[in-house]
């Protein structure tokens, strides 16, 4: 059988689980696949979700995770929190590869050169043209880290 969309994917992933018994994968996808269907039938109408706005849903649960990781960590629960980020490590597994540090670097270089921004005050120009270029390759938190980064060492 071929799995022609993600949601297919992480439903055919979530059935093995099941088979092999794995209690992690299987919990997890099994949110996952909620939040997915939970996103198709929310709005005025339900459709069917394009694999980019699944992509989205999965990276919303992925930082929620590591939110809760957090969380449980400063609240002294540090076996909730690697339970956390282990969830995360199963969802994350969907995401495309992300950029290293180096490649994020030029890319915002390029960016901030490209958008002629030459500050702080500049962000969004900068910011725009940075995310159009790092597409899902990189943690949009991040890329607007080393944006401001950038801009605040040039201007």
């Amino acid at each position: 059988m071929t799995v022609s969309t993600l949601k297919e994917q992480l439903r055919s992933d979530l059935t093995a689980a099941m088979k092999v018994r794995n209690d992690l994968t299987r919990a997890t996808l099994r949110m996952a696949v909620a939040a997915v269907q939970t996103a198709e039938v929310s709005g005025t109408q339900a459709r069917e979700l394009s694999d980019d706005e699944v992509l989205a849903v999965i990276r919303r649960e992925v930082r929620k995770r590591h939110e809760s990781a957090d969380t449980y960590r400063g609240a002294g629960r540090p076996e909730l929190a690697d339970r956390e980020l282990a969830e995360a490590g199963v969802l994350e597994a969907y995401l495309p590869r992300q950029l290293d540090d180096a490649a994020v670097r030029a890319l915002v270089a390029a960016a901030i050169a490209d958008s002629g921004a030459s500050g702080p005050r500049d962000m969004g120009k900068a910011m725009g043209l940075a995310r159009k270029s790092a597409g899902a390759e990189v943690d949009g938190k991040r890329l607007s880290a080393e944006v401001n980064r950038q801009l605040r060492e040039s201007g």
